[in-house]
């Protein structure tokens, strides 16, 4: 399912897409995006970034391990890849933990708050999904206001073993709330 912003198409990452990507094949997986892909892309620095597990983990189990991931690609003039949301992969516990980048030239300009917004209305909507969680450093201003914007809120704290403390975020499931509209295409 595609989500829709104003401005943003939210394509589902594929494991095709995936693979593209892994294995540096712009050509491929710029045609499996439909649009055309950021300089930067892809790269292993991205990689390591947006997939935390080894492609093998992926290949494994697709359908769990690219759990609402989503591609932000402009809806007008040319289409572009600008970002991405991931969630880590479908919670065995019901809490999503949710990521998001957006390209250097496209910074700025709400697109990180806007897709990000819709995809956490999205997964708390999603059976078995409680909560959505996100983890940022104190200092990283950007991420701290697309967190606030989206409607999370700080309940916690964690050690990283080399960068020392990032806070965490949440926001529960409105399950008693029936006033959500996603504009979806198939």
């Amino acid at each position: 399912m595609v989500l829709t912003t104003r401005r943003l198409d939210l394509v589902p990452i594929t494991l095709p897409m995936v693979e593209a990507i892994f294995a540096g094949d712009r050509d491929e997986a710029e045609r499996l995006a439909c649009a055309r892909l950021p300089a930067a892309w892809p790269g292993r620095a991205l990689i390591e970034r947006a997939f935390t597990a080894d492609l093998s983990a992926i290949r494994g189990d697709p359908q769990r391990r690219l759990w609402g991931d989503r591609l932000m690609i402009l809806r007008e003039g040319e289409r572009r890849v600008v970002g991405s949301v991931i969630f880590h992969g479908f919670p065995e516990d019901g809490v999503a933990e949710v990521g998001y980048g957006v390209e250097a030239d496209s910074q700025g300009q709400g697109l990180a708050t806007e897709a990000t917004g819709v995809c956490v209305e999205w997964a708390l909507h999603q059976p078995g999904i409680q909560a959505v969680s996100a983890a940022t450093f104190p200092w990283h201003q950007a991420s701290l206001g697309v967190i606030a914007r989206v409607g999370m809120r700080r309940v916690g704290t964690r050690e990283h073993d080399l960068l020392g403390e990032i806070w965490v975020f949440e926001r529960r499931s409105p399950r008693d709330r029936a006033d959500l509209t996603l504009q979806t295409t198939p």
